[in-house]
């Protein structure tokens, strides 16, 4: 079956075709949710409600992009809907002045993209970042957790983020850049 074709059974509710799909992307889809999910468990868990999601608005695509890449969009949105629900990946204004923002919203940064600048950053930056904005903890418990202190933690995660706002502008400004070329080459 063709992927035009087992779209167009699952858009109409064809129980053989939805096994089909999920059989064919829960592997890679998988791998989102253990990405975002803090155990085994509520991966699966985050991969059921995905593909839950994923049958019910499947009539909404429209085969304008890659069907994979709107599969993992879905299966994102869904991981990340629980941790805003439970407040996972809030960030503790603890220090304001030292705050960083941001702003992917405006910018076309893929999360594959986004997950490699933060493989990227020096051990003690990533290791504070992920604890800090993925797995909720405070800057107490991430001194206790490393051997340093919450003020160590703080500035550890003020640097991350500032390393990662420079790799984002610099992939924006080479985005652009390109685009620039690709025009003038038109012309």
């Amino acid at each position: 079956m063709s992927q035009e074709e087992l779209i167009l059974h699952c858009k109409k509710g064809d129980r053989r075709a939805q096994e089909h799909l999920y059989r064919t992307y829960s592997g890679v889809l998988y791998g989102i949710c253990v990405k975002y999910s803090r155990n085994k468990t509520e991966a699966e868990d985050s991969l059921h409600d995905s593909f839950m999601t994923i049958y019910e608005k499947i009539g909404q695509f429209s085969s304008k992009g890659s069907f994979e890449g709107w599969l993992k969009r879905i299966t994102v949105n869904t991981v990340l809907q629980k941790y805003r629900k439970e407040k996972h990946l809030s960030v503790v204004n603890e220090n304001k002045e030292e705050e960083v923002t941001i702003d992917t919203q405006d910018n076309d940064i893929s999360l594959q993209t986004l997950l490699g600048y933060i493989k990227e950053l020096p051990n003690k930056y990533r290791t504070t970042f992920n604890l800090y904005v993925l797995d909720g903890h405070t800057h107490k418990e991430i001194g206790e957790l490393l051997g340093t202190t919450a003020g160590t933690s703080k500035s550890n995660l003020a640097r991350a983020r500032i390393l990662l706002k420079e790799k984002i502008e610099t992939k924006v400004l080479q985005t652009i850049i390109g685009i620039a070329v690709l025009v003038g080459n038109c012309f």
